[in-house]
């Protein structure tokens, strides 16, 4: 029997068929762990899938990932369904993906954990970032159905609680592929005309799916660069979106986010009314202490005969006046005597005073005094001072004193 001779394409080409002509090839469901993975620029995705011991090469085409509702990562666990085939061109076998799924994870809940992560190494959940509640709103926006239970909710009790603001109703799609797009360009336009004081976006209850509109990136990045403060109000209690972390504040159905934005007015009444109360009771206690002091200042003598008060005031000057003339005078003489004391002091210590006693001063030709007579020679010039006048002398001889 004569062999048959392929070339390689057509035996690619035969593997190829055989491989997709076995209907247990055609719908398989595997498990492994992401690695090499690359998204391309045409939209494919590229990757391996692997366990302990094997790997396939793996393509999920850009008309499949449109259904992603995660970010694929390396090290990920996932479940793939798909087909196996062979590539001609490389020769090669491998798994092309129609759909992928966090393994032990819904994929609505990795793809929130994922955007949650993302957002917060961004900033947009930073509390310095919040803004604080007007507390009076004159304008209150709310961004949701308006066919939903929820806005009449809020209607009912925006106007029982505070009926001097005004709502405005800013109607959007809160579920399904057009949601987002629109909660989005309400916040904008909310912002762009500033026709609000405070923002509250939300819907009623309901699943997951329901509320994903509010678990968008667009979404969260509306709320974020918002001007307006903005809160949060998607479902029931338990109910947690990305919306929640962004938004300024965030509350726990719409209703409760009708009560946040807008003050009780019985509760105003009853502070206005203790206000009022304590004007009142400061205002009594003014007036009490000022009759007070009026009936005192009417009973004060002063008041009752000014004359007498200037009078005594007259009397006082007049004794103040006479104690300091007494006082002055007193300090006049006692100087006085003082200087004539002082002046007789002087005057008898005075050198002129002694030569009127039959002394004298003798001095030197430069008219310092001589105190000894080793300060003088013969025949050195002279001149005696005496009481009336001076004697100019020539020393003959000097004598020392013998004690």
């Amino acid at each position: 029997m004569e062999q048959k001779i392929l070339s390689v394409t057509e035996l690619n080409q035969l593997v190829r068929g055989k491989l997709e002509r076995d209907s247990d090839l055609q719908n398989v469901c595997i498990r492994g762990e992401i690695s090499n993975y690359k998204l391309y620029p045409s939209g494919h995705h590229y990757f391996s899938l692997k366990d302990s011991e094997s790997a396939i090469r793996c393509v999920l085409f850009k008309g499949n990932a449109l259904s992603l509702r995660f970010r694929p990562e390396n090290g990920m666990q996932v479940l793939a369904v798909g087909r196996v085939s062979l590539y001609p061109r490389d020769g090669s076998y491998q798994f092309y993906a129609a759909r992928l799924l966090p393994d032990g994870a819904g994929d609505l809940s990795v793809a929130f954990e994922q955007l949650k992560q993302k957002l917060y190494a961004e900033g947009l959940f930073d509390p310095t970032h919040k803004q604080q509640l007007p507390p009076f709103p004159h304008r209150i926006g709310i961004v949701t159905s308006p066919a939903g239970a929820a806005v009449h909710d809020m209607l009912r009790i925006l106007g029982k609680r505070y009926p001097l603001s005004k709502a405005i109703l800013l109607p959007v799609r809160v579920q399904g592929a057009e949601a987002p797009g629109e909660i989005v360009r309400a916040i904008d336009y909310a912002n762009a005309h500033e026709i609000a004081d405070v923002l509250i976006v939300g819907r009623g209850g309901g699943s997951i799916e329901d509320l994903w509109a509010f678990n968008d990136e667009g979404v969260s990045r509306a709320i974020y660069r918002s001007r307006i403060p903005v809160v949060s109000a998607v479902g029931h209690e338990p109910d947690v979106t990305i919306s929640d972390f962004t938004a300024d504040l965030r509350a726990a159905t719409p209703s409760n986010a009708a009560e946040l934005v807008a003050p009780d007015q019985s509760e105003l009444r009853a502070a206005l009314d203790g206000m009022q109360r304590a004007i009142t009771a400061a205002m009594e206690q003014r007036l009490t202490r000022a009759r007070q002091q009026l009936s005192a200042l009417s009973s004060s003598p002063m008041l009752r005969n000014p004359m007498n008060y200037i009078q005594e005031r007259r009397l006082r000057l007049d004794k103040l006046t006479g104690d300091f003339r007494r006082v002055s005078t007193r300090l006049v003489q006692d100087s006085r005597q003082r200087l004539v004391h002082l002046s007789a002091s002087l005057d008898a210590m005075s050198p002129l005073k002694v030569l009127s006693r039959g002394y004298s001063m003798t001095a030197d030709s430069d008219g310092r005094l001589v105190s000894s007579v080793t300060e003088v020679s013969p025949g050195q010039s002279l001149t005696i001072l005496v009481s009336d006048g001076k004697i100019h002398a020539v020393a003959e001889r000097t004598e020392g004193e013998t004690l």
